[in-house]
């Protein structure tokens, strides 16, 4: 018989496997002990490595050419909001990536955001703010964005607690302090994350003190003027542990009036017992941004960092508290749970062009609407008195002002349990939760001036500006209630040793309060508004199942296959902005509307995934999903041309179809792993409507989609590269790529419009291990200085005409422009 040191490498590999897999278990690998940090892919579930060449016995070992033995392990992810009932990933029917701390902070820059982005197979960003801090999220074609304005398809979840806000579903990540982040999982197809988890969920876990265990503190700096700084501790002493970290950054930006400032800490306090594990943790973030947004092409043309109007910034500080424990109460059997709450400010500020202006009968005794002769009323009454344009001033302007507080607050409950059902194994995952909040809004407007770089100026002695009274529009104030009950199940049984099949679902209930707590006020068409107008009650409910099966094709391969439901109940932003007759802007959400009707997909996915071993020492992981989701009654914000401004609202558009598939690859070897991710998107309207756009191909105003034209933003192909080379023991080279193909504009619904250009960027990455505790690490973004756009829309020709004169109006598309090339370095000291 062969000594086990002589068996060929493949062969041990899947005796080790099978062994694996007849004990329930996934094969997956142990990284090599002596990689240094590098910025790899998204973690697929499924991967396979040997551990580090270890020396051979004896001097006969090294005859035979002995290789070290492999070892294998089991990835478990977790596939309910609570941590703590973890599945083996090779037995659950969807896909789910993983990214961990490496791949979240590089080059000393934590960032959730920029991580999907670079490795996450189907994820793109759009930006239409044009600050770096704010970018949407796209997976699949569904939006998860930090901008109110955007109906949000994906849920969050941070530590067990739902991180949406409550008013509009938004998910801030400005605020989040990134460098305590252990590892966020992208999550398909799975119903059991609560409402908006239409595309997906993110699912975010913080670390403690008893899973990190040191110190660290990075200091960067760089390209405009940017300054970075984190820094994290952790101990652990008997059943004891501590956890803090704290984050700052500070940038001017590559554009007009484009800055940022961010600040945000997170500490945790855990206890350990025989069985039970407790935390509690805070959580505080602060975040200034300034966003230039969109400008017209023929201004970026003849100045690239110009900014349209001014001032746009949105002011954040948000903070949370929290409590988890999980509770291990016999050897088959644990509970979960999570007690939160959190208080969220945000102070919104926004110059644009003029609402009011002189009067076109050329009266001086007071301002008029825009292009009329009705007599603009200040609030508490009166008219806004006429002041003309000083020499060297563009003209009239507004400056539009909104501020919202929220206290969100909540509780989830989980039960998982394995055991052995009708002598088949079995896992049980059942949870109840409920997430509630309360919310102020307040919206006004100021009648005023745009200087000569297009930033808003109060008139002498108006303070801030005229503040005017806009009937039935500004300003507006409301109360708003909300409370979320879930019901949630999952049961994952293996059929045979190679079948597991797995039901579930979850009832989701969702109660909306609507409460106008401005005073009355005329409208234009002589109606009184009452504060019934915008007072309501909103109820949802809907129960989305789930059933799939995963089948083990060989010890390293598998096939999966899924059916579920996902819904999304109208957001209080969304209701009080649903009527087409008197829309609003981002600044302004109360008006009179109807109700909407709830979002409900259904989703239909299918993959392979495995692990090969190849040239000897490295292996290879592979992935390929496709996915098929049919949303009905989807909500879209859209335009209307009403109340002289760049206006909306929300409304249900019908179906919307988003299919493709994820093709993801990853290669590892003791010096060097790359990654290859190919997305097909295909995101098309299923139901045709009409709407006001300033596209150029709009008729009376209008422009009409019908059925299989594409969603404006979402590209039909994205591909994603990446590779690290461990150029000697302390030095470390990368490199990773990112390309799409062209997206169609926003307000270019009907596909008439040349699409915004697709790109290719690059950006290469490099650490030196100085001693042991000393790094130093640089990076290069964008590094051929590709001059691309990440967002595509149109002005209003007629604002364009105003503040920048006619010649300007012949192109009225308007872009959000990419950073140009940026070099950043630091240095990281462990301790």
């Amino acid at each position: 018989m062969k000594p086990r040191s002589a068996i060929p490498h493949a062969r041990r590999l899947a005796l080790r496997a099978a062994a694996a897999m007849a004990a329930g278990t996934l094969a997956a690998p142990l990284a090599p002990a002596a990689k240094a940090a590098q910025t790899p892919a998204a973690k697929a579930p499924l991967i396979v490595a040997p551990l580090a060449p270890a020396q051979p016995r004896d001097a006969k070992a090294r005859a035979t050419g002995a290789k070290a033995p492999i070892a294998i392990r089991t990835i478990r992810v977790n596939v309910a909001p609570l941590a703590g009932a973890a599945i083996n990933a090779a037995k659950w029917p969807a896909l789910v990536q993983q990214l961990g701390s490496r791949q979240i902070n590089v080059a000393g820059n934590p960032s959730v955001v920029a991580a999907l982005g670079r490795s996450a197979s189907g994820v793109n960003l759009q930006n239409s703010q044009a600050n770096p801090y704010q970018p949407d999220i796209i997976y699949h074609g569904f939006t998860l964005s930090p901008i109110q304005g955007t109906p949000e398809g994906i849920s969050v979840y941070v530590g067990g607690a739902r991180f949406n806000v409550p008013f509009g579903d938004l998910a801030l990540w400005s605020v989040l302090p990134q460098a305590a982040i252990a590892h966020i999982s992208v999550e398909d197809a799975n119903p059991l994350f609560g409402l908006n988890a239409l595309g997906g969920a993110l699912s975010v876990q913080m670390k403690n003190g008893f899973t990190y265990h040191r110190g660290e503190v990075e200091l960067s700096g760089g390209s405009f003027g940017t300054l970075r700084g984190n820094g994290q501790y952790g101990i652990s002493h008997g059943d004891t542990a501590a956890y803090i970290a704290v984050q700052g950054a500070r940038s001017g930006g590559w554009r007009d009036l484009q800055s940022s400032a961010l600040e945000s800490a997170y500490a945790d306090l855990g206890w350990r017992g025989p069985h039970a594990e407790l935390h509690i943790n805070g959580m505080f973030g602060h975040s200034f941004l300034n966003g230039p947004a969109t400008v017209p092409a023929k201004l970026l043309a003849i100045a690239p960092g110009a900014e349209y109007t001014g001032p746009n910034s949105i002011e954040d500080t948000y903070a949370r508290i929290a409590a988890t424990l999980n509770d291990r109460i016999d050897s088959h059997t644990s509970v979960q749970a999570v007690l939160y709450y959190d208080h969220l400010r945000e102070h919104l500020i926004n110059g644009n062009g003029p609402v009011d202006a002189q009067c076109t009968d050329g009266s001086t005794s007071h301002l008029c609407g825009l292009g009329s002769t009705t007599p603009a009323t200040l609030l508490g009454g009166g008219t806004v008195p006429y002041f003309a344009v000083p020499s060297g001033y563009v003209g009239y302007g507004s400056l539009a002002v909104n501020s919202t507080t929220t206290d969100g607050y909540g509780a989830t409950a989980q039960l998982s349990r394995k055991d052995v059902l009708f002598g088949l194994k079995n896992h049980l995952i059942a949870g109840a939760s409920f997430d509630g909040g309360f919310t102020t809004f307040t919206a006004t407007n100021f009648d005023g001036l745009l200087n000569a770089v297009r930033v808003y100026a109060a008139p002498p002695g108006s303070g801030q500006g005229y503040q005017t009274d806009e009937p039935g529009a500004l300003p507006s104030a409301e109360a708003i209630r909300n409370a979320y009950y879930g019901l949630y199940l999952s049961d994952s049984l293996d059929l045979t040793p190679r079948l597991t099949l797995t039901l579930g679902g979850r009832l989701n209930i969702a109660q909306i309060d609507l409460h106008n707590t401005e005073a009355a006020s005329v409208l234009a068409a002589g109606q009184v508004q009452n504060q019934a107008d915008l007072s309501g009650h909103h109820n949802y409910q809907h129960f989305n199942p789930t059933i799939g099966f995963s089948y083990r094709l060989t010890p390293l391969a598998s096939l999966y296959g899924s059916y579920s439901e996902a819904n999304a109940a109208p957001t209080p932003a969304e209701l009080t902005c649903a009527n087409p007759t008197d829309p609003c802007t981002l600044s302004n959400f109360i008006t009179f509307d109807p109700n909407l009707k709830q979002t409900v997909t259904k989703n239909l996915e299918a993959g392979i995934r495995g692990a090969l071993l190849v040239g000897g020492d490295g292996t290879l992981t592979y992935n390929f999903d496709y996915y098929h989701i049919r949303a009905n009654d989807d909500v879209e914000f859209l335009a209307t041309d009403l109340n002289n401004n760049t206006n909306g609202y929300f409304a249900n558009i019908g179906g919307v179809l988003r299919q493709g598939a994820d093709l993801a690859l990853r290669l590892d070897f003791a010096k060097w792993d790359a990654y290859f991710n190919y997305s097909l998107i295909e995101a098309t309207y299923r139901s045709g409507f009409q709407v006001a756009s300033h596209s150029p191909s709009n008729v009376g105003g209008v422009i009409t989609v019908r059925p299989g034209d594409r969603l404006a933003g979402v590209p039909e192909n994205l591909f994603k590269f990446g590779a690290d080379y461990k150029a000697t023991p302390a030095w470390t080279l990368g490199l990773s790529a990112n390309a799409q193909t062209g997206t169609y504009l926003h307000g270019d619904q009907s596909n008439q419009q040349p699409q915004l250009p697709g790109f290719v960027v690059l950006n290469v990455t490099t650490s030196y291990r100085l001693t042991p505790r000393i790094t130093v690490f640089g990076e290069v973004d964008n590094v051929t200085d590709a001059h691309y756009y990440v967002y595509g829309g149109f002005s209003n020709p007629a604002g364009i005409a105003y503040v920048l004169g006619p010649a300007y109006a012949a192109d009225n598309r308007a872009y959000s422009t990419a950073a140009p090339i940026a070099g950043y370095a630091g240095v990281k000291v462990k301790f």
